[in-house]
């Protein structure tokens, strides 16, 4: 069975903020190629959405809607209902995890 990918607003703008941080710390060749890949995973939920795990951040205080891939080092936090995907957040895992999820996915 298909599923559907709708990726929020917010995580368009994790995406595009990666992307920028990239380009200038780094180079626009690699920073594409992290887009590309960000986005390419974030497809694969089309067709396996049930392989990635609960954030054990959110497992902790018994959140258990959300689920997260990687393209490492970054976390997609993804919902699935129904036939429907929603990617939430694209986040560095370098970053306090706990912090972000419950600020943006618990409010």
């Amino acid at each position: 069975m298909k599923f559907n990918v709708y990726i929020t607003a917010e995580a368009e703008r994790d995406i595009y903020d990666i992307h920028s941080y990239i380009a200038l710390n780094d180079s626009l060749e690699n920073a594409s190629y992290v887009f590309e890949k960000l986005e390419q995973v974030c497809l694969t939920l089309e067709h396996f959405p049930q392989k990635g795990h609960i954030p054990p951040e959110l497992e902790r205080i018994g959140v258990l809607t959300y689920r997260e891939i990687h393209f490492k080092p970054y976390r997609i936090i993804y919902e699935i209902r129904n036939k429907d995907v929603f990617v939430h957040a694209v986040l560095d895992g370098r970053r306090d995890l706990q912090y972000l999820m419950e600020r943006r996915l618990l409010r």
